[in-house]
């Protein structure tokens, strides 16, 4: 019989089998997947911090363009105030003026002659007076200056003593 058995003479010696690698070979298909998938991840992560610096930068020029129409509003609102000074008929004007201001975020700087230390942060002096003592005061107020939402849009002009 000449397919059953084969002779010793005839047969090969068997190969050890050879070691697999630990992980089985990566079909082409599923490397291919996880690649998209990689991308499309950083696609998605970068388009998000895309989105907001948009939301970012959108913010800053809103804030940009409502300081920069307050603030060339103040003359204004300095002429406004010197109207209902001068013209007392208008002075039920002033409260509901004043609360507009302040709805806006816009606050007028404190600065009340012989009462108000200078500050240089607050305050811009136009000149400056001897006087007796060690402290400088506003003598006097030349135009009033504004806080827009809490930073300083136009400092108060003075004339400061030393008092």
């Amino acid at each position: 019989m000449i397919g059953k058995n084969k002779s010793a003479a005839g047969a090969q010696p068997a190969q050890p089998a050879q070691a697999q690698p630990a992980e089985p070979a990566v079909n082409p298909l599923e490397a291919k997947v996880a690649e998209l998938t990689n991308d499309l991840q950083r696609t998605r992560a970068d388009f998000e911090n895309f989105r907001k610096q948009i939301e970012l930068r959108e913010t800053a020029v809103k804030s940009n363009a409502k300081t920069a129409t307050v603030l060339k509003m103040l003359p204004l609102v300095d002429n406004f105030a010197l109207a209902i000074a001068t013209y007392r008929e208008l002075a039920p004007l002033a409260k509901t003026f004043e609360k507009t201001l302040t709805e806006l975020g816009l606050q007028q700087i404190p600065a009340i002659p012989g009462q108000t230390e200078f500050n240089p942060d607050l305050h811009e002096a136009i000149s400056m007076e001897d006087g007796d003592g060690e402290k400088e005061i506003i003598a006097e107020v030349l135009r009033p200056g504004y806080l827009y939402e809490g930073a300083v849009l136009r400092p108060t002009m003075v004339k400061v003593t030393k008092a």
